[in-house]
């Protein structure tokens, strides 16, 4: 079946437009995704498309080019590319999105630029890719898009879990209809009226340390034993799984006196977008270090349950002073410091345990969920490279 793929320029099959808006036209409950070069989908006011496209960033710090395939309305960043087939009836949209898909490692190694890599309309426009006859494309496309839909209807699931646990702490901690609010006044506190034997304590009272990741040089990279973490890897309470498997040996982590990230530690990135998300580390199949830009901070359980803390921190009201805290020219972050210094209600350690025990077994729940998203994922990457090939031959296989 190999036979029947022609190996085509991009130039030859697709058309390049990008977006017009900065990246602060995104709002929080905008009514339109708002694409940009960051892994997560935003949200603007506004829509300049309404289309059937790939949407592919055209710059990222790590040479990591966010992928994505959308119809409907929509809009983007100035320097995010909508990628249309010429004909639809020579290339499917969703085909050329998995044909884009088997081609970002070469992007990364083609980009230019030192601080922030970019991808150039030269490099796009020369790039090849493998095209089938158009059945044979569908097919493969219906394919990979099954596992990509049992990925989303997982995802789904999370979300739903998720904010459960959401709502439960806010009712909890922010509203203070905890169990057996009714007979415990309120008294005054720096940060308003809390119930009487709660507390307002800063960060670094509450942790046994608050530390930045570790500085490893591309010249350090390499080997498998510890996988170094990416701010990009970080989403609001979720690991976000990227591609970008960077390693370091154990003479490296020796050498360099790397800190281990180990279950219950809270990473923040201290960039954005949002900027100060945080994500409670879990078993990993991989032992796992983080970069510089993350602040890891491990707390004292005697005083803090972790995931009242990861619910706390990830609060809408904590992001957004996070944000307003932040400073820089060129991109904006926030500084250990700065992090250490937050106040925040601290209710009895009796009372987080109670809400921890509610909300461990959906945690649980989310984490065997994420394993089964890493399966789909493994086996849909898996066979990418072969079906777009044509080792596979679609042909022979049952509908």
């Amino acid at each position: 079946m190999a036979s029947t793929f022609q190996t085509r320029k991009l130039s030859e099959l697709v058309t390049f437009k990008t977006g017009k808006l900065d990246s602060n036209a995104a709002v929080p409950n905008g009514d339109y995704p708002f694409f940009t070069c960051s892994q997560e989908t935003l949200r603007t006011k506004t829509f300049s498309f309404d289309t059937e496209c790939v949407l592919l960033a055209g710059n990222n710090a790590n040479g990591i080019f966010p992928l994505k395939y959308f119809k409907g309305k929509f809009d983007a960043y100035q320097r995010t590319y909508v990628v249309r087939p010429r004909d639809t009836e020579e290339l499917t949209t969703k085909f050329l999105y998995y044909a884009l898909r088997l081609k970002l490692d070469e992007f990364r190694s083609f980009s230019t630029g030192a601080a922030t890599k970019f991808l150039t309309l030269t490099i796009l426009n020369d790039t090849e890719i493998q095209a089938p006859p158009l059945p044979i494309q569908r097919r493969i496309a219906g394919i990979l898009s099954a596992y990509d839909e049992l990925i989303e209807n997982s995802q789904r699931r999370i979300k739903i879990i998720e904010s459960m646990a959401r709502g439960l702490y806010r009712e909890w901690f922010v509203h203070f209809r905890f169990p057996g609010h009714e007979s415990v006044p309120r008294v005054k506190s720096p940060l308003g009226e809390i119930p009487e034997g709660w507390e307002v304590r800063r960060l670094d009272q509450m942790c046994r340390s608050i530390q930045d990741g570790d500085w490893i040089e591309t010249k350090d990279q390499g080997g498998e034993d510890y996988r170094l973490l990416q701010i990009s890897n970080l989403g609001v309470g979720e690991f976000v799984e990227t591609g970008n498997f960077r390693y370091v040996t154990q003479e490296t982590f020796d050498r360099l006196r790397c800190n281990e990230i180990v279950p219950d530690d809270l990473l923040v990135a201290r960039m954005p977008t949002p900027i100060g998300r945080g994500w409670l580390a879990t078993k990993m199949p991989w032992k796992m270090i983080t970069a510089v830009d993350v602040a890891i901070i491990r707390v004292d359980s005697a005083i803090l349950h972790p995931l009242f803390l990861v619910q706390a921190w990830n609060d809408d009201a904590n992001l957004r002073r996070i944000a307003a805290q932040a400073s820089g020219t060129t991109r904006l972050r926030i500084t250990r410091r700065e992090l250490a210094a937050l106040e925040f209600v601290m209710p009895p350690v009796s009372t987080q345990q109670r809400f921890a025990r509610v909300v461990e077994p959906q945690s649980e729940m989310i984490e065997a969920i994420r394993q089964q998203i890493q399966n789909l994922r493994r086996t849909r990457d898996l066979l990418l490279p072969r079906l777009l090939s044509g080792q596979i031959d679609v042909e022979a296989m049952a509908p």
